[in-house]
């Protein structure tokens, strides 16, 4: 609907009809395209405002760069442009007789209007979306009690009006028979009889229906309620005898005796069995009133993986078996030794510091436990498969929550399911869906019935009614858990739903619920297709969750992108404070699930051949959305976990052996490729573990198969301060030393900055830039000094409070107050003495528009450092992590409070040996190792070459502190730390440099092109295929260029090196570094699993190796073959197997001895070398 802010009685400022030149809902990134496309001086078009409602805002194009004039209403209507202080607007009643002033010269603007930019409408077929091509019409909203429901466009939900009469009757009575009774009552008539003979008629089904209904209750009334047990049965009698004048007075008083007898029967009946009941013997107590099912102890077989200073003395791997106690809260490790002896050690829960899982080796797990006082020992272990591991890793995480001393959690499960139910009721169970069972990755068997924190289900053409669709999904769970989750949420859009249910205990923990929807379907009015979206606060962490269903076809991949951005845009979620940011950006969490509708482009026939045979690597290298994100046109900075199981869509209903992909239309032969439309992607966030996601492949009602997902996430506590708000001695300050962006314009204003935080009593906004310069026409490097930053003051000034809060920045022009690109930056990395740096990318409208770097300092007095304990401040350890070596500071230097790491801890695990999975996922070529250089106990390098890269931490919690006994124990305790792509929040301390001479723009192009710039760690690149597959050069690399021209500090890399992965933090030198406490700095590279004295031993042991990887070693020796049963058995590393005998070899499967021997050969000649 066109904006409808008319002057003069209501004329519409658009005139009589929109012209050409007018783009209603474009974006000023997408205007500034459509100007540069017609690339003339007085080129111009209208769009409507981002910053100001019914305000628009007026684009010229004068030599290559883009200005903008704000349109605004007056208090009448009247429309002017923004002009300077003093100056006497010119006020018109349309936007046409605007725009005729300034096609004229001379009218103030820098040029005159000459060349209008006409918009492109497109065809009202291209609309046409109907329910997966399944229908010829739209389905109609349900009929629904729900009151989350927004209600759709003025279509009638009564599929049958004249079946009641009340229709056509009561338009006959206004056409004709009320004349009568208005000459009735002329006469003195006191009724109605022609009104009250068309009530009759229209109450005709009514009177039926209430008859049956007493007659149903009959039964009960005289059992519980005597009383109306004589009224509801003279009703009945009189019913069959009524007629005439007295019929309608009969229906009003048996609605009352219906209306009594409802709201009575429930309270009598329950005091009528109590009475029953209390000569009674006891009863158990109902399913609701108990405890959650008692969990067995579960054993594991493993082998220990042995590391090199150990293999002289045991010579092979040992077998163990690890049995988890969840109840009990102990893990007894035990090993057999001679004579069928059996040696074991028991561990209660608060032993077990760390889990490190290694991403190159699935099944491996190592396992840090607590000797002796501040003393610490690892042992890894093999698992029987990858799944094994995971259960383990779940029992342990399930054992230390249920004996922890803490009253609030730090660590959540949450169960996500999407399925498009085709229309069609579910099945009487839908039991594998919410037990995960199913295809792809899922979890072992003796784990799945453990119940999660939360569930969030979101359908698709979903006919069931709200209520009756929640109480099927409860008494599941319960069916299934022995628990009664409580509805926290349930958002309709016609037949798209989400619904969040969350476990009884944490029903206080949920405040601040919001629910929005948001219409896609034909012009943007139609809620057959769009989104429903749910957020809260779980204690002091926020959640959003979206569940949409875009537009189907093959074809219509342009239309689902522009669906999400108008989702990501329009849905109103989360805090009002921050309405101003995409919902991308306003929650600790954010989950998006449904039927996103995106394709194979791939010939029917070879799809088929490449399920038949189970291969689905070649179909997610051709599927939309994983093409449409390479090329960051839609989840930009989201990440999915790789997809294991076939594609969920379309399916022959009744079975899941068979794909339908053609269907006969009026139009002709329509043909539905088989492909992942059903999909859950999460906003990054590195204190987020996925633990499965896969699909059923049992139920078979409709023709897509549900999908669901599992995660470990990290919540806070609501912080309360003890000591009350901060007197002007002990208030904290949030203070900038610079900022400079690099934003994607070509527009030459000037701008300025908005903070936002939920720590801050109301946005603060910065002074105008104090620089400006530019290298190419559309880009512009903007900077702020410190006079022109302004000093927050957060409400509450503890380290405690702070340590959680985020600060949200947007720059924005002082021509038309539009947002040019937001961020979000985490407080906890900018705690210190000394300004820490950022450096973090910008994005409007979920696109990239730039990056954005400073140097900051969060001042804490030292009266509010303290901290108090947290539950991941008790025992365990749990942190994500790639191949990078990290030194951290004894947590006793900095906080003596802080004693111990914890098990709950949403950095609880680390992953060792991880080539990034999104990177791989965007690229068909293969990782590249690289060696790891040891760190010393310093902070400093032991190598100073290219090595180095920037390393971005985990967005939302600091990395914890070793244990004191790790320090005592080695010279080096590095730790692997993670490397998310696409970092969000910026939490990186950059050091200080001088600025040297900035690139030429030429040079910079070819460098983002051919990866120099980045670390040597920084992995593989796009490939052809990838980010740069358009041949142009993104945002993103463009931003990256102009920055690094500012940062010299590394070399280049060699030509032969990958470009760097997309998203990929930019190497600034060897003394990046990023911790908490800060002291030490980050090194990283894409190796493989760290053997134990890279970790614990000494100083002096070496990673450089001839080959970077096993896998690299045999295919040299022409042996590729045996990499997978060694790897299987834990020789993941060289340094590993220098010292590999016979015996260990055949264990994993090398049984020729020619091979033998020569594999025996070249390790000891690698041993010689070295």
């Amino acid at each position: 609907k066109l904006p409808t802010c008319g002057a003069g009685g209501g004329l519409s400022p658009l005139g009589p009809a929109p012209p050409m030149w007018y783009h209603r809902d474009l974006s000023r990134a997408a205007a500034e395209e459509l100007l540069a496309r017609a690339g003339r001086d007085g080129s111009f078009l209208v769009r409507d405002s981002e910053s100001v409602n019914g305000a628009y805002a007026l684009c010229v194009l004068f030599q290559k760069h883009v200005h903008t004039y704000r349109i605004l209403p007056d208090d009448e209507g009247f429309l002017a442009v923004q002009t300077s202080q003093g100056v006497q607007p010119k006020r018109f009643k349309t936007l046409p007789e605007l725009v005729s002033l300034y096609l004229q010269p001379s009218q103030g603007l820098v040029t005159t209007l000459l060349y209008p930019v006409d918009r492109e409408d497109t065809a009202v077929s291209d609309d046409r979306d109907y329910s997966d091509g399944e229908d010829e019409k739209p389905p109609l909203p349900p009929r629904s009690s729900s009151t989350s429901t927004p209600p759709g466009p003025d279509i009638p939900t009564d599929s049958a009006p004249a079946a009641n009469g009340l229709s056509t009757i009561s338009h006959e009575y206004l056409k004709g028979s009320y004349a009568l009774d208005l000459e009735a009552v002329k006469q003195g008539a006191c009724s109605l009889p022609h009104l009250n003979k068309t009530l009759v008629a229209s109450c005709k089904r009514l009177n039926g229906e209430v008859d049956k209904v007493l007659s149903g209750l009959e039964i009960l009334s005289k059992v519980f309620d005597q009383q109306s047990a004589f009224m509801v049965s003279r009703m009945i009698q009189q019913s069959v005898n009524q007629g005439g004048d007295q019929e309608l007075e009969n229906l009003v008083t048996k609605l009352a005796v219906l209306k009594d007898l409802l709201s009575s029967i429930e309270k009598k009946a329950l005091k009528a069995l109590q009475d029953m009941s209390s000569t009674s013997p006891c009863s158990p107590p109902p399913l609701s009133m108990r405890h959650s099912k008692s969990i067995p102890v579960q054993a594991f077989e493993v082998k220990l993986d042995v590391y090199l200073a150990e293999l002289t003395k045991i010579g092979k791997s040992q077998k163990y078996t690890l049995s988890v106690d969840v109840e009990g809260g102990r893990l007894v490790v035990m090993k057999k030794v001679k004579d069928s002896q059996e040696d074991w050690t028991t561990f209660t829960h608060d032993k077990i510091r760390q889990l490190i899982k290694s991403q190159r080796v699935q099944n491996k797990l190592g396992i840090v436990f607590e000797k002796e006082k501040d003393k610490s020992q690892r042992k890894d272990f093999i698992f029987a498969s990858a799944k094994k591991r995971e259960a383990f890793c779940q029992l342990l995480q399930l054992m230390k929550n249920k004996h922890s001393n803490q009253d609030e959690p730090d660590m959540i499960s949450i169960f996500i399911g999407t399925w498009n139910m085709g229309s069609v009721p579910s099945p009487k169970s839908v039991a594998s869906w919410v037990l995960c069972r199913g295809l792809g990755k899922t979890l072992d068997e003796m784990t799945v019935t453990i119940p999660h924190d939360l569930y969030v289900f979101g359908t698709q053409e979903n006919s069931v009614c709200d209520r009756e669709w929640v109480e099927s999904l409860r008494a599941m769970l319960k069916e299934q858990t022995e628990l009664d989750y409580k509805p926290i949420a349930v958002q309709t859009l016609w037949n798209i739903k989400i619904a969040v249910l969350v476990k009884p205990e944490h029903e206080n923990r949920i405040s601040h619920v919001g629910m929005s929807s948001v219409k896609t379907g034909i012009a943007n009015t139609l809620g057959n297709k769009g989104a429903v979206g749910v957020s809260f606060m779980f204690n002091g962490t926020s959640f959003g969750f979206v569940n949409c269903h875009l537009t189907s076809g093959n074809e219509k991949i342009a239309r689902r992108n522009q669906n999400y951005l108008d989702i990501l845009r329009l849905l109103s979620l989360g805090d009002k404070q921050l309405s101003s940011f995409d919902i991308s950006l306003r929650f600790t969490h954010l989950f998006w699930l449904g039927d996103l509708n995106y394709r194979l482009d791939m010939d029917i026939q070879e799809i088929l051949n490449y399920i038949n045979r189970k291969e689905f690597d070649p179909l997610l290298k051709v599927d939309q959305l994983n093409l449409e994100r390479e090329k960051n046109k839609v989840f930009l900075r989201f990440a999915e976990e790789e997809i294991s199981f076939p594609p969920t869509y379309r399916y022959e209903r009744g079975s899941r052996d068979t794909y339908v992909w053609q269907k006969q239309k009026a139009t002709g032969m329509r043909t539905n490729v088989p492909s992942w439309c059903d999909r859950i992607l999460e906003k990054q966030s590195f204190n987020t573990h996925l633990f499965q996601f896969s699909c059923t492949d049992d139920i078979v009602t409709s023709d897509h198969s549900p999908v669901f997902a599992t995660f470990e996430v990290g919540v806070t506590s609501q912080f309360v301060s003890k000591k009350g708000l901060p007197k002007s001695s002990e208030q904290a300050y949030i203070e900038f030393e610079s900022i400079e962006a690099i934003v994607k314009t070509a527009s030459r204003t000037k701008f300025f900055i908005e903070f936002y935080s939920t720590c801050l009593e109301e946005f603060k906004k910065s002074y105008e830039n104090d620089s400006q310069s530019s290298d190419n026409v559309n880009f512009l490097r903007v900077g702020w000094s410190n006079k022109q930053l302004t000093t927050l003051k957060p409400l509450l000034s503890e380290i405690e409070y702070l340590q959680d809060q985020h600060l949200l920045l947007t720059v924005k022009s002082l021509d038309g107050y539009e947002s040019y690109g937001e961020c979000v930056l985490a407080l906890k990395s900018m705690i210190g003495s000394t300004p820490q740096q950022f450096h973090t990318y910008l994005s409007h409208r979920g696109e990239e528009t730039g990056n954005i770097r400073g140097s900051m300092r969060v001042r804490v007095p030292s009266e509010r450092m303290g901290t108090r304990e947290r539950l991941y401040g008790e025992a365990l350890h749990m942190k994500l992590c790639d191949d990078s070596l990290v030194n951290y500071q004894d947590a006793s230097e900095s906080d003596p409070s802080i004693s111990k790491n914890s098990y709950n801890n949403p950095a609880y695990y680390i992953l060792e040996g991880v080539p990034n999975q999104s990177a791989a996922a965007l690229s068909p070529e293969p990782m590249v190792g690289h060696p790891v250089r040891a760190i010393n106990e310093e902070g400093s390098s032991e190598d100073d070459g290219v090595g180095s890269t920037l390393n971005r931490p985990p967005p939302d919690f600091p990395p914890p502190p070793l244990p004191k006994g790790a320090l005592e124990m080695v010279a080096e305790p590095p730790f692997h730390k993670p490397r998310p792509l696409y970092p969000d929040l910026a939490e990186v301390r950059i050091p200080a440099t001088t600025p040297g001479a900035p690139l030429a723009l030429g040079e910079g192009f070819r460098r983002a092109g051919a990866g120099a710039g980045a670390g040597a760690g920084a992995g593989a690149g796009a490939g052809a295929g990838g980010a740069l597959d358009d041949q142009s050069c993104s945002v993103l690399q463009m931003a990256k260029t102009l920055s690094e021209s500012e940062f010299p500090g590394q070399p280049p890399r060699a030509p032969s090196a990958p470009p760097p992965i997309r998203g990929q933090p930019i190497g600034l030198g060897l003394d990046a570094c990023r911790t908490f406490p800060p002291r030490n700095p980050i090194t990283e590279s894409i190796a493989e699993d760290m053997p134990e004295e890279a970790l614990w031993g000494s100083s002096s042991s070496s990673l450089s190796v001839g080959d970077s990887s096993v896998g690299e070693w045999l295919q040299r020796l022409g042996l590729e073959r045996y990499e997978q049963g060694l790897l299987h058995n834990g020789w993941d590393d060289l340094e590993f197997l220098s010292d590999i005998t016979e015996e260990d070899l055949e264990e994993a499967g090398v049984l020729d001895p020619t091979h033998k021997r020569i594999l025996l050969e070249s390790l000891r000649q690698q041993q010689q070398q070295k």
